[in-house]
């Protein structure tokens, strides 16, 4: 390899090297750790404990908090917290107000007993899913706040493997810190659980010591603020003080957002909005069907979680970062198409596993290959999502694309069922590959007809502290 591509291969990962990269991927820690608690995991411990499996499926509702997310994503965006905003600002008061949120409630979740009291475990599981939502939105928009868009899916990228790590530590960690302390699998022990999910409360400490030492993003909310204050004196005219200004604060935080946005990009919004909601539509529709797939082609449980949790982890993480290198260098757009290209295609290798049938090799082959190439597409997708907010409203706007994008795709996978009882597997994964070309078709109309995001004064400043402290490849918080 000549020098020069030495120093190009240097350059590309250099961006890994910078310190808001090590934030995120700590701050993904932080987020990842809690969802399996009152997923997976939590449903472990209710098995064991003899809970029957009808109320252990209304326990997975809990989980449902992820979902709606946006519904209070405008607190996030607009509501100043006493005391933690004061002192740390907007994002990072209300990083750590989810954190220690979370600390409290995971620590409620290792003193219950679900045999005694499991109205009290589901209490606590409640909460620890809302405080956990609630965290995920406001790192999004810290993340977008932080840096640049060519940033973003490196970002992204140390976010993925911060996240991953942690579900890890919260499924196999907990499971082995339970035996651990009870090493006799064959008789129930309450406190060898409580041990696990005490431990996991000790663990948030990564992401309340990443928010306390990481720097305060510029938030751009002088216009948001300027137009509440408008709209509150004209108002006041005519109904009392607090109702002028509930009304005003209601409108600036849940509908100046939609208005922004579409003022933004005008016509071109709803082209927008078209392709966020197929972007994903290939491999949402495959992955619904992915694990049925397995199981009707005589693959063993240890040999899918082997292949799909080790090999498929690996790749996934290995193509998120792939893909904040190839943004940084070609561009959101041609990355975007290249990740949907990647992602339609790789699914015809699932219709030549379903011709040859059982084969370990190939199959850890295939889904190497189709981890790898949804990395690249997540990685692309997240920045281009992030390029579409304003500074101001990035919790809220973005939170509520990031929900758009699964409700078109989740539609159409519920028919995958009944397709491949009719067409059987080869057909179902031609077609999931097929129904992918066209967003390719809806990117090049993106970038020919919507208006590119123009970075304003807070990106043109981080792009010049960016390039500063690359310089110096300082990974530290």
């Amino acid at each position: 390899m000549s020098v020069t591509h030495l120093s190009r291969v240097k350059d590309a990962l250099s961006i890994y090297c910078h310190k808001r990269v090590l934030v995120l991927l700590l701050l993904g820690f932080s987020a990842g750790l809690p969802l399996m608690l009152v997923f997976s995991t939590l449903s472990f411990w209710l098995r064991e404990a003899g809970i029957d499996r009808t109320a252990i499926g209304y326990f997975s509702w809990i989980a449902l908090a992820y979902g709606i997310k946006w519904a209070w994503s405008p607190l996030v965006d607009r509501l100043s917290l006493p005391f933690f905003t004061r002192f740390l600002g907007r994002r990072r008061g209300w990083m750590l107000f989810a954190q220690l949120l979370l600390v409290v409630a995971i620590f409620g979740m290792s003193q219950s007993d679900p045999v005694k009291d499991l109205e009290r475990l589901a209490l606590f599981a409640l909460m620890v899913a809302f405080a956990s939502a609630t965290q995920d939105i406001v790192i999004d928009a810290f993340r977008i706040d932080s840096a640049p868009e060519k940033m973003q899916a490196a970002l992204a990228a140390a976010y993925q493997v911060g996240y991953r790590s942690a579900m890890i530590i919260a499924t196999a960690g907990a499971l082995t810190i339970a035996a651990w302390v009870d090493p006799n699998s064959e008789v129930y022990d309450l406190a060898s659980w409580q041990t696990a999910y005490l431990v996991m409360a000790g663990l948030m400490s990564v992401g309340i010591i990443t928010t306390l030492m990481s720097r305060e993003p510029v938030v751009e909310s002088k216009e948001a603020d300027a137009k509440e204050a408008e709209l509150k004196l004209a108002l006041s005219k005519k109904y009392p003080k607090f109702i002028a200004a509930g009304i005003s604060w209601l409108y600036t935080a849940s509908i100046l957002p939609f208005i922004d946005f579409f003022k933004r990009y005008g016509r071109s919004a709803v082209l927008i909005l078209l392709l966020i909601s197929c972007y994903r539509i290939s491999d949402i529709v495959m992955g619904i069907m992915a694990n049925v797939f397995y199981v009707d082609m005589g693959f063993a449980k240890s040999e899918i979680a082997t292949i799909s949790k080790v090999y498929g982890l690996i790749m996934t993480l290995v193509g998120a970062g792939a893909g904040g290198i190839l943004l940084a260098r070609y561009g959101t757009m041609k990355i975007l198409f290249l990740g949907a290209f990647m992602v339609a295609v790789t699914n015809l290798l699932f219709a030549y596993q379903a011709m040859i049938g059982y084969n370990v090799p190939l199959l850890t082959m295939v889904i190497s290959i189709d981890n790898f190439s949804a990395g690249v597409a997540t990685a692309a997708f997240i920045a281009y999502l992030s390029s579409l907010t304003s500074s101001g409203y990035s919790a809220t706007q973005y939170a509520l694309l990031s929900s758009i994008m699964l409700l078109f795709p989740k539609f159409v996978a519920g028919f995958s069922g009944a397709y491949i009882d009719a067409f059987g597997y080869i057909n179902f994964f031609v077609g999931a590959s097929i129904i992918g070309f066209p967003v390719l078709g809806l990117i090049v109309l993106v970038q020919k007809y919507a208006p590119h995001p123009s970075h304003d004064i807070r990106n043109d400043k981080l792009a010049t502290n960016t390039s500063v402290e690359g310089e110096k490849q300082a990974p530290k918080v």
